[in-house]
């Protein structure tokens, strides 16, 4: 669906170590690919153990995973906002993303210089978030004086209550709170779509720790979920350097002994796609047959002519109907034929909302 997350972070916090390790992601899973379409950008497969078994049961010619794009984004400094150092094409690449992955240095290491000469990761996030701020405070109070005009001229109702957002953000960005801590009511959300503000883009702040804190955090990592406790954020904890050597292993099993050595269950970079994929609002649905075994990436809340569509376009246009079998129950009766014997198919009309791990199959004329 080309949604992005874009990786963020100061210089030495562990950002482009991380993007590394996410560029070989296809270790972690056997047989998922990476692929690289320009230097910082790359798609990533997104881990789903549903696929694995569905693979097991179908035996198809080809699996084809769900992917999510991510950006490795270079160039922050302080006075980016004005465009200081790469501080233009940092935020319009910021913009361009769909949500922000920040990347935050939660470790002690002496050879490791800070930028800023210590370590203090909440000072860290709160100089690309006064950045962020800084920029959409600008885009705020622009946007206010052509719709004030709007407003008191046209008395456009639409107007009105996109005045009554953008007070909310004002408020908000002059106190140093992003504009994803502003609560607003559907029609609200409505007015303010299209306002595209850096510091409304859901986010993960990923934990950059050493190998003793990557099972149970730090001191560090505490002071993180303190100061974004009101922000919607969530935040994951991860060794960037583990994860670097992780993928240097050659094999699957290699890679399982040496996590559970470190007491962990999975890599890291497998947890923060996964994360990433339900930071954007993303579900999967799945595809089965003899050629393939595809997983669908959709957002939450679709209808299935929508998510048809995903597949081609006639599929939308020309839907008659869904044919929807749930994921545990093709897994438990091991066959299309086997589920409908059991009366565990249903056919589905244009209103219905797909679920994540549905079985798909779509029927339609053009």
């Amino acid at each position: 669906m080309g949604l992005q997350c874009g990786i963020v972070g100061l210089p030495n916090v562990g950002k482009s170590t991380l993007f590394n390790c996410l560029s070989n992601a296809k270790a972690q899973s056997a047989n998922f690919p990476f692929c690289t379409i320009e230097p910082n950008v790359g798609v990533i497969t997104v881990p789903d153990e549903r696929l694995n078994k569905l693979e097991e049961l179908v035996n198809p010619a080809n699996v084809v995973p769900a992917v999510v794009e991510i950006v490795d984004i270079a160039g922050l400094v302080k006075g980016a906002s004005k465009g200081e150092g790469l501080g233009n094409k940092f935020l319009s690449n910021i913009r361009e993303t769909d949500a922000i992955i920040h990347v935050l240095r939660c470790f002690d290491d002496d050879n490791i210089v800070h930028v800023d000469g210590s370590v203090d990761p909440v000072r860290d996030k709160e100089i690309i978030d006064t950045e962020l701020q800084l920029k959409d405070l600008e885009t705020v109070d622009n946007r206010l004086q052509k719709e004030e005009k709007r407003a008191m001229t046209g008395g456009d109702p639409v107007a009105k209550r996109l005045v009554e957002v953008l007070h909310l953000y004002k408020d908000a960005l002059e106190k140093g709170l992003s504009a994803r801590t502003v609560v607003l009511d559907e029609l609200q959300q409505e007015a303010s779509k299209d306002l595209q503000l850096l510091t409304s883009k859901p986010v993960l702040y990923v934990c950059n720790v050493d190998e003793a804190s990557v099972v149970d955090g730090n001191k560090y990592v505490d002071q993180v979920r303190e100061a974004v406790k009101n922000e919607q954020a969530e935040v994951l904890v991860i060794g960037a350097g583990i994860e670097a050597d992780i993928a240097e292993l050659e094999t699957y099993e290699e890679k399982q002994m040496f996590l559970e050595d470190l007491g962990l269950k999975e890599a890291g970079v497998n947890k923060l796609i996964r994360t990433a994929y339900h930071l954007l609002n993303l579900q999967t649905y799945f595809t089965a047959g003899p050629k393939e075994v595809r997983a669908w990436t959709f957002r939450k809340g679709m209808k299935a002519p929508q998510t048809a569509g995903i597949i081609h376009s006639d599929f939308e246009k020309g839907f008659i109907r869904a044919e929807v079998i749930k994921y545990e129950d093709f897994i438990h009766y091991g066959s299309e034929t086997k589920c409908k014997e059991a009366g565990k198919m249903s056919v589905e009309g244009k209103d219905y909302v797909v679920q994540d791990g549905d079985m798909m199959n779509f029927r339609f004329n053009v």
